[in-house]
């Protein structure tokens, strides 16, 4: 996860668990910071941070501070908690994808728990409406993240893993068992409005808010590709080579560069499109 404000990329590792932050700029590792348990998903809570961290081995959330990588708070959550978000009223949802639930934050307490999934994962915002992609039910739930209620349900292709929002008022879904980019409007109605097909096991997901750009890994082609998003449908305007096993892809909004993990060697590319 990449910040604008304090010039800090974070990265999960394992072996042992922990944070390592390094600068956007220069590539520099600036800090580690032991972990709990093993994570796989980061998010910023805001521009300047703090980080959050769902911790599965632990079954809790952590706040990490940037750029000194203090942990702030560290919250039970429920089981293997795979992905966080926070809306911009401050209420934070983190999908449990062990437990079949989602809980939202507030502060430092759990202040509603949501059953109405059976294995939640990526989780995004659009104003205080929350979008969960739930891998074993193949559906995009839409929630309030003000009244703490669900507002939609709806079909979200045959394997979506994960979600970003867009500048646009859309989420923008990789499906990476049915090899495709899928977009939806949430307002009037949420509703798929686009589709790209993308073979090869599209997973890893971000979004340039300031290029407009939506950039996804391709897993079994070890490539990264970018879409221009100024119109519904996505528009491929770049293809690079990436590092073995790209899972994960973060944008730094200033300068455009990309930083993808490669899972299998343990290694993080910088990309300068």
């Amino acid at each position: 996860m990449a910040d604008p404000v304090t010039r800090t990329v974070t990265v999960g590792v394992r072996s042992p668990n922990q944070l390592v932050l390094f600068n956007a700029d220069t590539g520099q590792v600036t800090g580690r910071v032991p972990l709990p348990g093993v994570l796989r998903h980061l998010q910023l809570a805001a521009p300047g941070g703090p980080v959050l961290v769902p911790d599965e081995s632990s079954n809790s959330l952590l706040r990490v501070g940037l750029p000194a990588g203090q942990v702030l708070a560290r919250v039970p959550t429920g089981v293997s908690p795979h992905d966080a978000n926070q809306a911009p009223n401050g209420t934070i949802f983190v999908a449990n994808e062990g437990g079949a639930s989602v809980v939202a934050i507030r502060g430092d307490r759990v202040v509603h728990t949501f059953t109405d999934v059976t294995q939640p994962a990526g989780l995004a915002h659009i104003g205080d409406l929350v979008g969960l992609i739930d891998v074993r039910e193949n559906t995009l739930t839409i929630y309030d993240s003000t009244a703490l209620n669900p507002v939609s349900k709806i079909a979200a292709g045959t394997g979506p893993t994960h979600v970003v929002a867009d500048i646009h008022g859309r989420f923008l879904v990789a499906d990476t068992r049915g090899g495709a980019i899928l977009v939806f409007e949430v307002t009037p109605q949420p509703r798929q409005v686009a589709r790209a097909e993308l073979p090869g096991q599209p997973y890893g997901i971000t979004y340039d808010a300031t290029r407009d750009r939506f950039w996804v890994t391709v897993t079994a082609a070890n490539q990264l590709v970018g879409y221009d998003m100024s119109q519904p449908t996505p528009r491929e305007v770049a293809r690079f080579p990436t590092v073995r096993q790209p899972n994960t892809v973060t944008v730094d909004p200033v300068s455009g560069k990309l930083f993808v993990t490669g899972t299998a060697d343990g290694t993080v590319e910088i990309i300068t499109p």
